[in-house]
């Protein structure tokens, strides 16, 4: 059983609630992913995703200088432990039509398992394509 300390990221970037959504943006930008862990120290608050900020900012024609993460982020947060099975793990990405889950551990953020690190295992890489091909269909249909 491979469980999802294996093969989480574990030098997670974060923001804070009160960061800007430029400040956000320019992160994902600099590490090239679309979303983003709002923790307050190492508790998780809510996540942010380019949507998010595209979406509750931009397109709502509010200054994204002035916007703050916690204004336009998604508080209702999806998580699992590092002791979580990785079969679990690509079910709920699935079911929540995700591909990020914080990893939290006696109520702190130890990382973050995405979609990407459940393939790199060869016995997920079909449970990770199935939850992937349930997200994109969810997505399109909204």
């Amino acid at each position: 059983m491979t469980l999802v300390r294996d093969c989480m990221t574990k030098d997670v970037q974060v923001c804070a609630p009160h960061d800007t959504a430029t400040s956000a943006a320019k992160m994902m930008r600099d590490i090239n992913c679309g979303s983003l862990p709002v923790c307050e120290g190492k508790k998780i608050m809510g996540m942010i995703t380019d949507r998010d900020i595209v979406l509750k900012c931009v397109a709502a024609g509010k200054d994204p200088d002035s916007v703050h993460c916690h204004d336009c982020m998604t508080k209702d947060v999806i998580t699992c432990s590092p002791d979580t099975d990785a079969h679990e793990c690509a079910r709920l990405m699935a079911d929540h039509q995700i591909r990020r889950i914080p990893v939290v551990e006696n109520g702190e953020i130890v990382g973050i398992c995405a979609i990407g690190d459940l393939a790199t295992i060869n016995i997920h890489i079909n449970e990770a394509g199935e939850a992937l091909s349930e997200i994109s269909e969810q997505q399109q249909l909204h």
